[in-house]
């Protein structure tokens, strides 16, 4: 099976042909402008962000009552396993 396109012939008028190029490259910058501001409001809340964050951690660490409590330290509880090679192992 054959797929047959038709031809694209550009019968059309010349300020027709110039307004389409003016449209297109309108559109092209709009989608640019879109993306630069996007980006930039990215970089500036990233950036807000970090400096939060930095903030909060010096505000903690520089705090009276952090060096007074002996610090406790994190406990990952489960259930383990042994697996001895000599045997196979069954669940």
């Amino acid at each position: 099976m054959r797929i047959v396109l038709p031809l694209m012939h550009r019968r059309r008028h010349p300020l027709a042909q110039a307004f389409s190029l003016v449209l297109g490259l309108f559109v092209i910058g709009v989608l640019m402008v879109f993306g630069l501001v996007v980006a930039g409001v990215l970089m500036v809340g990233g950036a807000l962000w970090l400096i939060w964050r930095q903030w909060k951690h010096a505000r903690t660490a520089m705090a009276p009552s952090a060096s007074l409590t002996p610090h406790e330290p994190e406990v990952l509880e489960g259930e383990y396993v042994v697996i001895r090679q000599s045997r196979p192992v069954t669940h």
